[in-house]
């Protein structure tokens, strides 16, 4: 079915770029950016099998993509780095509910990490509340994942999966200074962020050293808690 929907958008879009006149099909319009190239394909995939199903359509129709979920990445992990896939692991914290999620593991992120797979980690919103991210990268640490890469799994690397690491991701000049403070670890669940920084702006908590000290001063404590 798949294969199908492809070949048949790549020939839609060959004849419109050839002008021939066609009568108008708007879904297979809506897989012309992908069939060119123009638009990154997320393909969801579980079971080992589908995942190498999905990068054999990819390199036959000369897709740019990404394997999202990639469940049983960890079977097969060394493949996937040999292929130089990009995989969104997760949701994390969810229960077997299907047997395409026979294999899955939390393990998984840090498999596929240490095999050189660039990882993300995503709650598949709104299967589980985005505010939950931090907390599905910390137990990815629990099970054996690098912690630098796992907050780069919720930071950087889903910024470049997406195409938009130039703006957000990492913390350098000219992007768009989103970030969060935090004076424990943020992959913990007792982390909560003591300031928000959007577009440059604080939106959340201290303006400046002198609020942050009369705040911590004004809830009893003798010394200030480390700022990271």
């Amino acid at each position: 079915v798949l294969r199908k929907a492809l070949f048949d958008a790549r020939e839609y879009s060959n004849k419109l770029a050839q002008g021939k006149q066609i009568e108008r099909d708007f879904e297979l319009e809506a897989l012309v950016p992908v069939v060119r190239g123009e638009m990154r394909c997320r393909i969801h995939c579980h079971r080992a099998d589908d995942i190498f199903t999905a990068i054999r359509l990819a390199k036959e129709f000369d897709l740019d993509f990404v394997l999202v979920h990639c469940t049983e990445g960890h079977l097969i992990a060394e493949d996937l780095a040999e292929e130089g896939v990009c995989a969104i692991t997760g949701p994390l914290m969810t229960t077997r509910s299907k047997p395409e999620l026979a294999n899955a593991t939390d393990k998984n992120p840090g498999i596929l990490s240490r095999h050189g797979v660039k990882t993300a980690i995503c709650t598949d919103y709104n299967v589980m509340p985005i505010g939950m991210l931090p907390i599905c990268a910390g137990m990815a640490v629990r099970e054996g994942m690098d912690y630098q890469q796992a907050l780069a799994a919720i930071t950087i690397h889903p910024a470049q999966i997406v195409g938009i690491a130039d703006r957000v991701g990492s913390l350098a000049a000219g992007k768009d200074a989103d970030f969060s403070v935090f004076s424990q670890d943020p992959l913990t669940i007792a982390a909560k962020p003591e300031m928000v920084v959007i577009n440059g702006k604080i939106v959340r908590g201290y303006h400046d050293e002198n609020d942050y000290i009369r705040n911590h001063c004004a809830h009893g404590q003798k010394s200030l808690p480390a700022r990271q």
